[in-house]
């Protein structure tokens, strides 16, 4: 049974040591490896973007002193996948600062064929590409893709204060047809965009709604970026994160919960809580599309030192331990 607000609102106000009692038990029932997923994320082309996302530092509605760069070319990207594969990354994702893409543009089927080529590396291959419709989502699935990331950043009733030059159910619309397609929904949000908890709990349970549920659900922290409306936002607090994360946990039992951006601003302890409480995905490499990220050696030792392992490709679905 899905998930009411009500019942959301009482997972989260638990004593928190309570809370990841329960999220580390339902944790273990559905993924019993210590293992973690590490995905690589490329920007595939920066800066520039028609939209008006308050958090992004790619907006070009916003002066943030970054460098623009066109659409790379699958021979420049394949090289970096390469390096992600051995490097241990098991999932590749691309984004494009976007509106969306439309079938028979020249940057869609120079998408199409990075895809596949990527998949060809045997890794799972996400994007990130703006708005799409059936046909552009079936012809994605076609060329190999595993996963289509979409997030709806926040509740329905805050995303307005955030975004103005697209619509809440336009995101739903885009999520609908990758669904049909057939292709994983990787779905998560941004916490620390001035939202109350009621907010994060709201954008909880509409992912809890989606049928079938998201296989993927990043939970981002703001990077506060200069010349974004939300430069002058204050960092999240780490226990609110890790509540968010093992309320996920627990009502999405079967999703890979991924510690997105704002790794950089959590100790390796607090890394360790979340992981704890539920996170088994993390992006792994240097960058996030124009943020920084904790280096692969840190995080290969704290990995380590936690006793977790790279998950193996393809484990969409988790083990049910019986």
């Amino acid at each position: 049974m899905t998930p009411t607000l009500k019942k959301l609102t009482q997972i989260y106000s638990r004593p928190l040591f309570d809370l990841i009692h329960e999220s580390r038990r339902v944790h273990l029932e559905f993924w019993n490896k210590n293992e973690v997923q590490l995905c690589t994320l490329l920007s595939v082309k920066t800066g520039g973007c028609s939209e008006d996302c308050g958090y992004c530092s790619q907006s070009a509605r916003y002066d943030t002193n970054l460098e623009r760069q066109t659409l790379m070319t699958t021979d420049e990207i394949l090289p970096v996948a390469q390096m992600a594969k051995a490097n241990g990354s098991t999932r590749f994702c691309m984004g494009a600062a976007w509106k969306g893409v439309r079938k028979g543009e020249k940057k869609f089927d120079q998408m199409l064929e990075t895809v596949r080529e990527v998949s060809r590396l045997g890794m799972e291959v996400c994007v990130t590409l703006g708005q799409l419709g059936d046909d552009e989502a079936k012809e994605l699935k076609e060329a190999g893709l595993t996963a289509y990331n979409h997030n709806i950043d926040t509740s329905p009733e805050h995303y307005s204060y955030i975004v103005t030059t697209h619509t809440f159910q336009d995101r739903l619309d885009t999520i609908g047809a990758v669904q049909r397609a057939g292709i994983s929904v990787c779905c998560g949000g941004i916490i620390g965009m001035g939202e109350s908890t009621t907010d994060r709990l709201k954008m909880l349970e509409v992912l809890c709604n989606f049928d079938p549920p998201p296989e993927s659900v990043p939970i981002n922290c703001l990077m506060p970026m200069p010349g974004t409306p939300l430069e002058e936002a204050p960092p999240v607090d780490i226990f609110e994160l890790v509540r968010l994360i093992a309320t996920a946990r627990i009502v999405l039992p079967k999703a890979k919960v991924r510690l997105s951006a704002g790794r950089t601003r959590l100790s390796r302890e607090a890394q360790a809580l979340c992981f704890f409480a539920g996170a088994n995905s993390i992006f792994y490499g240097d960058k996030l599309l124009t943020a920084g990220n904790p280096g692969v050696d840190e995080d290969r030792q704290l990995l380590k030192d936690l006793g977790l392992e790279a998950q193996a490709p393809h484990s969409d679905q988790p083990e049910h331990v019986h």
